[in-house]
Protein backbone atom coordinates (compact mmCIF):
# COMPACT_ATOMS: atom_id res chain seq x y z
CA UNK A 1 0.00 0.00 0.00
CA UNK A 2 2.77 2.50 0.91
CA UNK A 3 4.92 1.42 -1.97
CA UNK A 4 1.15 1.92 -4.58
CA UNK A 5 1.10 5.59 -2.61
CA UNK A 6 4.64 6.63 -3.50
CA UNK A 7 4.04 5.82 -7.09
CA UNK A 8 0.65 7.41 -7.20
CA UNK A 9 2.20 10.51 -5.92
CA UNK A 10 5.24 10.61 -8.04
CA UNK A 11 2.98 10.28 -11.00
CA UNK A 12 1.02 13.06 -10.16
CA UNK A 13 3.90 15.24 -9.42
CA UNK A 14 5.30 14.38 -12.61
CA UNK A 15 1.98 14.97 -14.48
CA UNK A 16 1.44 18.53 -12.20
CA UNK A 17 5.48 19.64 -13.92
CA UNK A 18 5.02 17.80 -17.42
CA UNK A 19 1.73 20.88 -18.74
CA UNK A 20 4.02 24.04 -16.96
CA UNK A 21 7.21 22.58 -18.99
CA UNK A 22 5.13 22.40 -22.64
CA UNK A 23 3.82 25.53 -22.09
CA UNK A 24 7.71 26.76 -21.22
CA UNK A 25 8.90 25.17 -24.36
CA UNK A 26 6.05 27.14 -26.64
CA UNK A 27 7.12 30.43 -25.34
CA UNK A 28 10.51 30.11 -25.97
CA UNK A 29 9.84 28.62 -29.01
CA UNK A 30 11.88 28.80 -31.51
CA UNK A 31 14.98 29.18 -29.56
CA UNK A 32 17.05 27.74 -32.42
CA UNK A 33 17.09 27.96 -36.78
CA UNK A 34 13.76 25.85 -38.04
CA UNK A 35 14.50 23.44 -41.22
CA UNK A 36 12.51 23.64 -44.07
CA UNK A 37 12.74 20.55 -45.86
CA UNK A 38 11.60 20.95 -49.35
CA UNK A 39 11.37 17.83 -51.71
CA UNK A 40 12.54 19.27 -54.80
CA UNK A 41 15.07 20.47 -56.59
CA UNK A 42 16.01 24.97 -56.50
CA UNK A 43 14.43 26.37 -59.30
CA UNK A 44 11.09 24.25 -59.12
CA UNK A 45 7.38 25.64 -58.22
CA UNK A 46 7.79 24.11 -54.60
CA UNK A 47 11.14 25.57 -54.04
CA UNK A 48 10.27 29.12 -55.55
CA UNK A 49 6.75 28.97 -53.05
CA UNK A 50 9.09 27.50 -49.95
CA UNK A 51 11.24 30.49 -50.09
CA UNK A 52 8.86 33.26 -50.32
CA UNK A 53 7.38 32.06 -47.33
CA UNK A 54 10.45 31.34 -45.59
CA UNK A 55 12.03 34.81 -46.04
CA UNK A 56 8.64 36.58 -45.11
CA UNK A 57 8.53 34.54 -42.04
CA UNK A 58 12.18 35.25 -40.94
CA UNK A 59 11.41 38.45 -42.06
CA UNK A 60 8.20 38.76 -39.48
CA UNK A 61 9.08 37.09 -36.77
CA UNK A 62 12.97 37.30 -36.60
CA UNK A 63 13.28 33.51 -36.48
CA UNK A 64 15.90 31.86 -38.73
CA UNK A 65 14.41 29.47 -41.27
CA UNK A 66 16.56 26.88 -42.92
CA UNK A 67 15.76 26.00 -46.46
CA UNK A 68 17.16 22.44 -47.09
CA UNK A 69 16.54 20.98 -50.77
CA UNK A 70 16.02 16.85 -50.47
CA UNK A 71 14.74 15.97 -54.08
CA UNK A 72 14.20 12.73 -55.35
CA UNK A 73 11.28 9.88 -55.89
CA UNK A 74 8.36 12.43 -56.90
CA UNK A 75 9.26 14.67 -53.08
CA UNK A 76 8.92 11.17 -51.22
CA UNK A 77 12.69 11.47 -49.93
CA UNK A 78 12.33 14.76 -48.54
CA UNK A 79 8.97 13.07 -46.98
CA UNK A 80 11.48 10.80 -46.08
CA UNK A 81 13.94 12.97 -44.29
CA UNK A 82 11.35 15.00 -42.68
CA UNK A 83 9.37 12.44 -40.54
CA UNK A 84 13.05 10.68 -39.30
CA UNK A 85 13.25 14.46 -37.44
CA UNK A 86 12.24 14.52 -33.84
CA UNK A 87 8.82 16.09 -32.88
CA UNK A 88 9.77 19.48 -31.73
CA UNK A 89 8.51 21.76 -34.42
CA UNK A 90 12.40 22.45 -35.18
CA UNK A 91 11.57 20.35 -38.25
CA UNK A 92 8.94 21.21 -41.11
CA UNK A 93 8.57 20.00 -44.76
CA UNK A 94 6.66 21.81 -47.62
CA UNK A 95 4.69 18.78 -49.24
CA UNK A 96 1.94 18.60 -52.24
CA UNK A 97 -0.42 16.91 -53.90
CA UNK A 98 2.62 14.17 -54.98
CA UNK A 99 4.29 12.92 -52.28
CA UNK A 100 1.73 13.18 -49.76
CA UNK A 101 -1.29 11.68 -52.33
CA UNK A 102 -0.05 10.28 -54.72
CA UNK A 103 3.38 8.87 -53.25
CA UNK A 104 1.42 6.43 -51.49
CA UNK A 105 -0.36 5.15 -54.59
CA UNK A 106 2.88 4.99 -56.70
CA UNK A 107 5.55 3.95 -54.51
CA UNK A 108 5.07 0.64 -52.69
CA UNK A 109 7.53 0.60 -49.99
CA UNK A 110 7.25 4.11 -48.37
CA UNK A 111 8.75 4.14 -44.32
CA UNK A 112 5.63 6.44 -43.94
CA UNK A 113 2.67 7.03 -43.85
CA UNK A 114 0.94 10.80 -44.64
CA UNK A 115 -1.67 10.71 -41.85
CA UNK A 116 0.32 8.52 -38.92
CA UNK A 117 3.49 10.34 -39.04
CA UNK A 118 2.86 14.09 -40.14
CA UNK A 119 0.64 16.77 -38.76
CA UNK A 120 -0.69 19.84 -40.93
CA UNK A 121 0.83 23.02 -40.01
CA UNK A 122 -0.73 25.61 -43.02
CA UNK A 123 -2.29 25.41 -46.12
CA UNK A 124 0.33 27.67 -48.12
CA UNK A 125 -1.21 27.80 -51.77
CA UNK A 126 -2.29 26.40 -55.10
CA UNK A 127 -0.98 26.22 -58.53
CA UNK A 128 -2.33 25.88 -62.20
CA UNK A 129 -0.64 23.46 -63.90
CA UNK A 130 0.71 24.98 -67.81
CA UNK A 131 1.31 23.36 -70.68
CA UNK A 132 3.89 25.01 -72.96
CA UNK A 133 6.23 24.62 -76.07
CA UNK A 134 9.21 26.20 -76.98
CA UNK A 135 8.85 29.09 -79.35
CA UNK A 136 10.78 27.51 -82.16
CA UNK A 137 8.07 24.52 -81.55
CA UNK A 138 5.73 23.32 -84.07
CA UNK A 139 2.72 23.02 -81.74
CA UNK A 140 0.97 26.26 -80.75
CA UNK A 141 -1.90 25.34 -79.79
CA UNK A 142 -3.57 21.74 -77.96
CA UNK A 143 -5.20 20.67 -81.60
CA UNK A 144 -1.33 21.06 -82.88
CA UNK A 145 -0.32 18.49 -79.91
CA UNK A 146 -3.56 16.23 -80.32
CA UNK A 147 -3.44 15.99 -84.11
CA UNK A 148 0.29 15.29 -84.10
CA UNK A 149 0.24 12.44 -81.27
CA UNK A 150 -3.42 11.14 -83.60
CA UNK A 151 -0.77 11.09 -86.87
CA UNK A 152 2.09 9.29 -84.86
CA UNK A 153 1.46 7.81 -81.37
CA UNK A 154 4.02 7.92 -78.92
CA UNK A 155 6.17 10.23 -81.02
CA UNK A 156 5.43 13.19 -79.32
CA UNK A 157 6.92 13.51 -76.00
CA UNK A 158 5.93 15.48 -72.90
CA UNK A 159 8.47 16.19 -69.79
CA UNK A 160 7.65 16.12 -66.09
CA UNK A 161 9.29 17.40 -63.01
CA UNK A 162 9.54 13.44 -62.27
CA UNK A 163 7.76 10.15 -62.05
CA UNK A 164 5.47 9.93 -59.65
CA UNK A 165 4.69 13.97 -59.42
CA UNK A 166 1.20 15.45 -59.96
CA UNK A 167 2.31 16.96 -63.39
CA UNK A 168 3.48 13.65 -64.71
CA UNK A 169 -0.75 12.07 -63.29
CA UNK A 170 -1.73 15.37 -65.24
CA UNK A 171 -0.24 14.20 -68.31
CA UNK A 172 -1.11 10.73 -67.98
CA UNK A 173 -4.63 12.27 -67.37
CA UNK A 174 -4.60 14.34 -70.64
CA UNK A 175 -3.16 11.19 -72.61
CA UNK A 176 -6.81 9.89 -71.93
CA UNK A 177 -8.93 12.54 -72.08
CA UNK A 178 -7.95 13.44 -75.52
CA UNK A 179 -7.66 9.83 -76.28
CA UNK A 180 -3.90 9.98 -77.68
CA UNK A 181 -0.68 8.11 -76.97
CA UNK A 182 2.31 10.38 -75.66
CA UNK A 183 5.84 9.50 -74.53
CA UNK A 184 6.77 10.69 -71.14
CA UNK A 185 10.22 11.98 -70.15
CA UNK A 186 10.94 12.18 -66.57
CA UNK A 187 13.20 15.17 -65.27
CA UNK A 188 14.41 15.23 -61.76
CA UNK A 189 12.73 18.51 -61.31
CA UNK A 190 11.37 21.15 -63.11
CA UNK A 191 14.36 23.31 -63.76
CA UNK A 192 16.51 20.70 -65.95
CA UNK A 193 12.92 19.59 -67.79
CA UNK A 194 12.96 23.35 -68.87
CA UNK A 195 16.44 23.33 -70.08
CA UNK A 196 15.49 20.35 -72.31
CA UNK A 197 12.15 22.26 -73.59
CA UNK A 198 14.02 25.20 -74.17
CA UNK A 199 16.33 23.44 -76.53
CA UNK A 200 13.59 21.25 -78.12
CA UNK A 201 14.71 17.72 -76.47
CA UNK A 202 11.20 17.83 -76.09
CA UNK A 203 7.87 18.67 -77.31
CA UNK A 204 5.84 19.65 -75.16
CA UNK A 205 6.01 19.90 -71.05
CA UNK A 206 3.20 20.12 -68.18
CA UNK A 207 4.78 22.11 -65.52
CA UNK A 208 3.65 23.83 -62.53
CA UNK A 209 3.16 27.81 -63.05
CA UNK A 210 5.86 29.25 -60.76
CA UNK A 211 8.32 27.07 -62.29
CA UNK A 212 7.79 27.95 -66.04
CA UNK A 213 6.05 31.45 -66.07
CA UNK A 214 9.54 33.64 -65.88
CA UNK A 215 10.20 31.65 -68.95
CA UNK A 216 6.72 32.47 -70.63
CA UNK A 217 7.52 35.99 -69.71
CA UNK A 218 10.52 36.60 -71.29
CA UNK A 219 9.06 34.49 -74.94
CA UNK A 220 11.21 31.98 -74.59
CA UNK A 221 8.41 29.55 -73.62
CA UNK A 222 5.36 29.13 -75.60
CA UNK A 223 1.93 28.47 -73.27
CA UNK A 224 -0.50 26.04 -74.86
CA UNK A 225 -3.14 25.51 -72.05
CA UNK A 226 -3.51 25.96 -68.34
CA UNK A 227 -5.19 22.87 -66.75
CA UNK A 228 -7.89 24.71 -64.52
CA UNK A 229 -11.19 24.87 -65.25
CA UNK A 230 -11.01 29.04 -65.64
CA UNK A 231 -8.14 30.91 -67.19
CA UNK A 232 -5.29 32.33 -64.99
CA UNK A 233 -5.19 35.38 -64.26
CA UNK A 234 -1.13 35.79 -64.62
CA UNK A 235 -1.95 34.44 -68.27
CA UNK A 236 -5.70 36.13 -69.26
CA UNK A 237 -5.01 34.70 -73.32
CA UNK A 238 -4.17 31.29 -72.75
CA UNK A 239 -7.09 28.95 -73.28
CA UNK A 240 -7.57 26.09 -70.82
CA UNK A 241 -7.70 22.06 -71.53
CA UNK A 242 -11.53 22.56 -72.09
CA UNK A 243 -11.54 25.34 -74.19
CA UNK A 244 -8.77 24.26 -76.07
CA UNK A 245 -11.08 21.16 -77.30
CA UNK A 246 -10.34 18.35 -74.05
CA UNK A 247 -14.08 19.19 -71.91
CA UNK A 248 -13.78 18.06 -68.42
CA UNK A 249 -10.29 17.85 -67.98
CA UNK A 250 -8.92 19.66 -64.71
CA UNK A 251 -5.88 19.34 -62.64
CA UNK A 252 -4.04 21.85 -60.34
CA UNK A 253 -1.66 21.25 -58.29
CA UNK A 254 -1.38 22.53 -54.28
CA UNK A 255 0.95 23.02 -51.22
CA UNK A 256 1.25 22.99 -47.52
CA UNK A 257 3.44 22.63 -44.92
CA UNK A 258 3.51 19.95 -42.09
CA UNK A 259 5.27 18.97 -39.16
CA UNK A 260 6.18 15.76 -37.57
CA UNK A 261 3.51 13.84 -35.73
CA UNK A 262 3.68 14.49 -31.83
CA UNK A 263 4.82 18.20 -32.13
CA UNK A 264 3.52 19.59 -29.10
CA UNK A 265 0.20 21.83 -29.85
CA UNK A 266 1.33 24.60 -28.61
CA UNK A 267 4.02 24.60 -30.94
CA UNK A 268 1.58 24.04 -33.41
CA UNK A 269 -0.60 26.82 -32.88
CA UNK A 270 2.22 29.47 -32.98
CA UNK A 271 3.57 28.21 -35.68
CA UNK A 272 0.27 27.93 -37.29
CA UNK A 273 0.02 31.70 -36.37
CA UNK A 274 2.85 33.16 -37.36
CA UNK A 275 2.23 31.55 -41.04
CA UNK A 276 -1.45 32.84 -41.47
CA UNK A 277 -0.41 36.22 -40.49
CA UNK A 278 2.62 35.81 -42.91
CA UNK A 279 0.09 34.90 -45.74
CA UNK A 280 -2.17 37.27 -44.95
CA UNK A 281 0.72 39.81 -46.21
CA UNK A 282 -0.71 41.83 -49.14
CA UNK A 283 3.05 41.79 -50.36
CA UNK A 284 3.20 37.68 -50.26
CA UNK A 285 -0.11 37.41 -51.69
CA UNK A 286 0.94 39.62 -54.15
CA UNK A 287 4.60 37.41 -55.35
CA UNK A 288 2.72 33.89 -54.94
CA UNK A 289 0.29 35.60 -57.59
CA UNK A 290 3.31 37.26 -59.84
CA UNK A 291 3.97 33.47 -59.94
CA UNK A 292 0.57 32.14 -61.12
CA UNK A 293 -0.49 30.78 -57.71
CA UNK A 294 -3.17 31.59 -54.96
CA UNK A 295 -2.66 31.80 -51.32
CA UNK A 296 -4.74 29.40 -49.55
CA UNK A 297 -5.48 30.16 -45.47
CA UNK A 298 -7.37 27.34 -43.50
CA UNK A 299 -7.66 25.98 -39.85
CA UNK A 300 -5.13 22.99 -39.58
CA UNK A 301 -8.80 20.59 -39.23
CA UNK A 302 -9.79 22.22 -42.75
CA UNK A 303 -6.30 22.12 -43.76
CA UNK A 304 -6.60 17.98 -42.77
CA UNK A 305 -10.28 17.71 -44.17
CA UNK A 306 -9.08 18.90 -47.56
CA UNK A 307 -6.33 16.21 -47.61
CA UNK A 308 -8.68 13.60 -46.49
CA UNK A 309 -10.84 14.54 -49.82
CA UNK A 310 -7.64 15.07 -51.98
CA UNK A 311 -6.82 11.24 -51.01
CA UNK A 312 -9.81 9.28 -51.71
CA UNK A 313 -10.04 11.45 -55.18
CA UNK A 314 -6.46 10.89 -56.62
CA UNK A 315 -6.03 7.22 -54.97
CA UNK A 316 -8.72 6.45 -57.19
CA UNK A 317 -7.68 8.53 -59.95
CA UNK A 318 -4.37 6.86 -60.23
CA UNK A 319 -5.91 2.99 -59.73
CA UNK A 320 -8.28 3.83 -62.69
CA UNK A 321 -5.10 5.47 -65.08
CA UNK A 322 -2.97 2.39 -64.44
CA UNK A 323 -0.28 4.60 -63.80
CA UNK A 324 2.82 3.34 -62.19
CA UNK A 325 6.58 4.82 -60.85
Amino acid sequence: MYRKLITCTTLALAAGVAAPAWAQAASDYPSKPIRLVIPFPPGGGTDILSRVVANKLTEATKWTIVPENKAGAGGTIGITEAVKAPATGYDMVMGQKDNLILGPYLYKNLPWNPVKDLTPVAHVAYTPVIIATSVNSPYKSIADVVAAAKANPTRVTYGSPGNGTSIHIAGHMFEKAAGIELTHVPYKGSAPAISDLLGNQIAVMFDNMPSAIQHVRSGKLRPIAVTTAKRSPELPDVPTIAEAGVPGYEATSWFGLWSVAGTPQPVLDKLHASLTKVLKDPAVSKKIADQGGEVVIETPAQFDAFIKSEAAKWGKVVKESGAEV
